[in-house]
């Protein structure tokens, strides 16, 4: 083969690659160490996860597995349980009704809420770090929780990562003051509609009519319930 056949093998080989791309969270490589996961293990993973994405096999087998990561088949069983066990890796059972199969596939979920966790763990600890400026309406008293442990508490769970910069948007982007978020988040207790998306909309609510703090919080709900009963 000549230089210009070399050439064009090389631009299909580089096309082929594009189509054949596996994509990872960076949060993978951001936490792996965090996360206390050895090198052989998150290559392992990143091999289940383009096993998946790209060849649509869910459950590849050892030997599909030894070919690319090398080792014994023994090694990769090894590591394979011990993921399992430390709850990055679980094997799901399904059955396909069309032809009456019922088949295992690999689920790396456990990996992901540990990920997430590690990521809202992170974005807590920035807003811990981040001076807040106060005005004397909406001072907080020395040693007040912190609204994320609050909020995770109304809860009754963990915060996502998508939650967590929810509540930093707020504070940060539209500056709401702590206690009027604490204040919305009690509304909507009361409401029974204990979610972000209406938390957001009572505080959007409040902005369009001025009300700019607890004080102001009250007046508007209470003059909104005297409305609604008559």
């Amino acid at each position: 083969m000549d230089s210009t056949g070399w050439r064009t093998w090389a631009e299909g080989a580089s096309s082929g690659m594009g189509a054949g791309v596996a994509i990872f969270p960076y949060a993978l490589f951001r936490y792996y160490r965090r996360l206390k996961l050895e090198d052989h293990e998150l290559l392992l993973l990143m091999h289940l996860m383009s096993f998946k994405q790209v060849e649509m096999k869910e459950f590849p087998t050892l030997e599909d597995m030894q070919e690319l990561i090398g080792g014994t088949t023994h090694a990769i069983s090894l590591s394979l349980q011990k993921l399992m066990k430390d709850g990055f890796l679980s094997i799901d059972e399904e059955v396909d009704e069309d032809r009456g199969i019922q088949y295992e596939r690999y689920n790396v979920s456990g990996l992901y809420e540990k990920l997430s966790i590690c990521m809202a763990n992170d974005a807590k600890n920035k807003l811990k770090q981040t001076p807040v400026v106060r005005n004397s309406s909406t001072e907080e008293p020395e040693g007040e929780p912190n609204i994320f442990n609050i909020v995770e508490k109304e809860f009754g769970r963990p915060l996502s990562p998508m939650e967590c910069e929810t509540i930093s948007g707020w504070l940060d982007q539209d500056k709401y003051p702590h206690d009027l978020i604490l204040m919305a988040l009690k509304e909507a207790v009361f409401a029974g509609k204990v979610h972000f998306r209406y938390i957001d909309r009572i505080l959007l609510e409040w902005s369009r009519n001025r009300v700019k703090n607890v004080t102001d919080a009250k007046a508007y709900t209470q003059k909104f319930r005297s409305s609604g009963r008559s």
